[in-house]
């Protein structure tokens, strides 16, 4: 997994082709606690299956960001993997955007919309 700053107030996430269910993501929700100040972009573009363990944690990192104001957009989704968000009812919870640039966009133009 590597994480990088877009901006000062977007972190991005890039998940490697099988992300472990032992803590990829655990990391980035212990971190943004209430207070921080970034929305998180997670790169799918390399995911090539989609463990349990990972879907709960974006679950409570969708929870935890939205609590703190802040939000969380899917990029690069494959189909397939998106097919198991729409299979449990998880794609209206999520943000999908096709890809990285497209995701800083929709959160630009969430900033622009809201006064």
């Amino acid at each position: 997994m590597a994480t990088q700053n877009l901006s000062e107030h977007v972190l991005l996430i890039t998940l490697p082709a099988e992300p472990s269910s032992s803590g990829d993501l655990e990391a980035v929700v212990r971190s943004t606690r209430p207070g921080s100040d970034h929305d998180v972009v997670v790169d799918f573009s390399r995911v090539e299956i989609l463990p349990s363990a990972t879907i709960c944690n974006l679950i409570v990192l969708e929870r935890v960001l939205s609590a703190a104001g802040h939000r969380l957009v899917l990029c690069s989704v494959p189909p397939d993997v998106k097919a198991v968000f729409r299979r449990v009812g998880l794609h209206k919870l999520f943000r999908f955007t096709d890809d990285e640039l497209a995701a800083v966009q929709s959160l630009e133009q969430d900033d622009y919309m809201c006064p």
